[in-house]
């Protein structure tokens, strides 16, 4: 074989790599909503086995004023749910009862998606 080629050798090391670009960092839902005081209320069904939840973004309470909210939210829709990274998740499809009662609190309140 008079061309061949290296494949694999151990005798560089750890060779030195190129500074990359900062990689933005994004949360674990994809695309974020603004931050323009409008709460947006979707109705999601992605990685949860075909079940729909309610999820409500741009609420601007956090730590426990945003627990008492979606535990009020809860029990209004007779529902579970959770809260993640600031996000609100009802279980079930209540994106108008929820809508109803953000805006009776003072909320600007969305209905985002399909």
């Amino acid at each position: 074989m008079t061309r061949s080629r290296l494949v694999y050798s151990t005798d560089g090391g750890r060779l030195p790599s190129a500074p990359s670009a900062p990689r933005p960092t994004s949360p674990a839902g994809g695309h974020r909503p603004p931050d323009d005081g409008i709460v947006r209320i979707t109705r999601d069904r992605g990685n949860r086995g075909g079940k729909v939840v309610t999820v409500i973004h741009g609420l601007r309470a956090r730590g426990a004023a945003l627990d008492a909210l979606a535990a009020e939210l809860k029990r209004f829709c007779g529902a579970g749910g959770t809260v993640r990274d600031g996000v609100i998740e009802i279980q079930g499809d209540h994106r108008e009862r929820v809508a109803e009662r953000l805006r009776a609190l003072g909320h600007t309140v969305k209905l985002a998606g399909g």
